[in-house]
């Protein structure tokens, strides 16, 4: 059974959609539960449109990208762990053929100095209308 300590609740991170934690340490290791972009607070998904059904009428995933990476950085820091900590990254996107070029490099831009490694999977869909979502495990003292 975890112990409370090592769950970790965000308090700048968007909040779950489900009954998890954003981390749970497990000795060294972080395990970071799945990060969207969402905004912390809002149900609001950068650089999303939606119809008045909440389907999707547009995205970029450029922003979305950068608000994931934020995102995964207040969980990390939060935890007491940081990016430069980061060793394994899964990615999912729902639309791998149009997403992945912008993506990619972004996440280049991201992981300059850091290079973790890395798994990136197309799949039809994430439980929120978002193109991208990170799975993260990083270290931690």
């Amino acid at each position: 059974m975890p112990k409370d300590k090592d769950l970790i609740h965000s308090s700048k991170a968007p909040e779950p959609v489900g009954l998890y934690p954003h981390a749970r340490r497990v000795g060294n290791l972080l395990f970071l539960s799945g990060v969207g972009p969402r905004k912390q607070g809002s149900k609001e998904i950068p650089g999303v449109e939606l119809d008045e059904k909440g389907n999707v009428i547009s995205y970029d995933i450029e922003a979305q990208c950068h608000s994931v990476f934020e995102n995964v950085r207040y969980i990390l820091e939060e935890a007491g762990s940081s990016w430069d900590k980061i060793v394994d990254v899964t990615v999912f996107l729902t639309n791998m053929e149009e997403d992945f070029p912008k993506y990619n490099k972004i996440y280049a831009e991201y992981f300059k100095s850091n290079q973790p490694c890395r798994t990136t999977l197309g799949i039809t869909a994430l439980p929120t209308p978002i193109a991208i979502e990170l799975k993260v495990i990083a270290t931690i003292d």
